[in-house]
C-alpha cells in the first residue's frame, strides 16, 4: 500500500517499497493512484563501502567496489528507467510517471547501521570508516528520448519540488551533512543510462569544493561583514555582459572566472540557502528561466551539448547563513567535435586555463535564437 503526502504546487508524493526493500517515491501532478508493485524477485541489496583518508590533501576518499558491475549505456528495449512494460520490469513498477526518486542499486553512499561518525581527520593513522550517506535517482520523464531542455514547464516545477522535497527529508538524518542533486548528460561526462535523470548524493561529511567555499565565505564576512556570493551576484548585475538571461526572481550568468568553454550559474535574486528555503514565487519562475538557459545551450553549436549540472547550497548544519543556493552547468564542449579535455594542468595540479573569456561565451550563449 502506498503512503501519499501533499507537497506545494499541487504535487502528491506516494511512497512505495520496491521487491528488495528500497523505496520509490511518485512525485504527481494529475491526481494519479499508484499501486503498481515490484514484481521482480527479490535481491540482496550491497553492503556499505568504505570511507579511506587521503592525508596529503587531507580529504575523504570512498571505497565502493560494489559499482564495478552496474548496468553501463544498455538499449533502450532494457532501460532501466523506463516504465515497466509487459516482460520489461524495471526500477519503475507502473506504466507511466511524472517524475520518480528511489534509492540507487548500486550506491557508492549508503545509510548505516546504529550512531555513525566520521572517523577523525588526522594522518596517515586515521582507520577507515563505512561510506554513509545516501545516493538517490531522480527520473525527469517516462520519455525515454527526451532531455531535460525538452520538458515542459509543468514539468520542471514538478521535479523542483521533487528535489526540494528530497532535500528536506534528507537533512533530517543526523549522518547527513551536505545534498547536492545534479544531473550528467552526455556519454562525455560520463553517462551510464541515456534515459532523462539525475542524482541526489547525500554526504556525511562535506566534500572538499564545499569546505574551501565555506572557508572562503566565512573569511569574507569576518572582512566585510557581507556574504560572498551576494556579492558575487551583485557584480554580475552591475557588469551586465556575462548575464545570459534573468526575470523577476533569477539571473543566469556566466561566471567572472569560468572555469569551462560554457559555465552557466542560476541563482535566485532574493538569497537562500538551499531548495527547501525557495519561495512559492522562486519555484514558480524557476522553470522558464532553466528551459531557456539550457536551450540556449543546446543551441549554441546546434547539438546536444554534454554538460554536468549541480545544485550548490549550504551544508546542512553548518554556514548556512554563508553559503547560498545556485545551480551550475558546466560543459566541455568548446567547438563542434572539440572537447576542453581535463588534463595536466587541469586534472594534475587543479589550475584551470580558459580558451574562451566569459564575455565571449556569455554573448554566444545570448545570440541563440530560440
Amino acid at each position: 500500500m502506498s503512503q501519499s503526502k501533499k507537497l506545494s504546487a499541487g504535487v502528491i508524493r506516494s511512497d512505495l517499497l520496491m521487491a528488495d526493500g528500497r523505496t520509490i517515491r511518485y512525485y504527481d501532478s494529475h491526481g494519479q493512484a499508484r499501486t503498481a508493485a515490484d514484481q521482480r524477485p527479490q535481491e540482496d541489496q550491497p553492503g556499505i563501502g568504505e570511507l579511506r583518508l587521503d592525508p596529503l590533501v587531507n580529504e575523504w576518499v570512498v571505497m565502493a567496489a560494489h559499482r564495478q558491475g552496474r548496468v553501463f549505456l544498455p538499449p533502450k528495449e532494457l532501460c532501466p528507467l523506463c516504465p515497466t512494460n509487459g516482460e520489461l520490469l524495471t526500477e519503475i513498477p507502473d506504466s507511466n510517471y511524472e517524475v520518480v526518486v528511489f534509492d540507487n542499486r548500486s550506491p557508492s553512499l549508503r545509510k548505516p547501521e546504529g550512531d555513525w561518525a566520521a572517523p577523525d581527520m588526522v594522518s596517515t593513522k586515521t582507520d577507515a570508516g563505512t561510506a554513509a550517506g545516501k545516493c538517490e535517482v531522480i527520473c525527469f520523464t517516462d520519455n525515454h528520448g527526451g532531455s531535460f531542455g525538452e520538458l515542459t514547464p509543468q514539468r520542471v516545477r514538478v521535479l523542483l519540488e521533487a528535489w526540494s522535497d528530497r532535500v528536506r527529508e534528507l537533512s533530517l538524518e543526523p549522518y547527513i551533512h551536505h545534498i547536492a542533486p545534479f544531473e550528467n548528460r552526455g556519454e562525455e561526462v560520463g553517462v551510464t543510462l541515456f534515459h532523462p535523470h539525475g542524482q541526489i548524493y547525500a554526504y556525511s561529511y562535506l566534500p572538499p569544493r564545499v569546505q574551501k567555499m565555506l572557508a572562503v565565505a566565512k573569511l569574507h564576512f569576518e572582512n566585510t561583514g557581507r556574504v560572498l556570493f551576494d556579492d558575487v551576484v551583485a557584480r554580475e548585475l552591475k557588469d551586465e555582459d556575462r548575464i545570459v538571461a534573468k526575470n523577476e526572481h533569477w539571473v543566469a550568468f556566466v561566471p567572472y572566472a569560468a572555469r569551462y568553454p560554457f559555465e552557466i550559474h542560476v541563482a535566485p535574486l532574493k538569497p537562500v540557502a538551499d531548495l527547501a528555503g525557495l519561495s512559492p514565487a522562486q519555484s514558480d519562475a524557476f522553470p522558464e528561466i532553466a528551459l531557456e538557459v539550457t536551450r540556449r545551450l543546446d543551441g549554441v553549436f546546434g547539438i546536444a551539448m554534454a554538460y554536468i549540472a549541480t545544485w550548490h547550497q549550504a551544508p546542512v548544519r553548518e554556514g548556512r547563513d554563508l553559503l547560498r543556493l545556485h545551480w551550475q552547468i558546466t560543459s566541455v564542449r568548446r567547438a563542434p567535435g572539440k572537447l576542453k579535455y581535463l588534463a595536466g594542468s587541469e586534472s594534475a595540479m587543479g589550475a584551470f586555463i580558459m580558451d574562451l573569456k566569459p564575455e565571449q561565451s556569455a554573448g554566444q550563449l545570448r545570440d541563440v535564437v530560440l
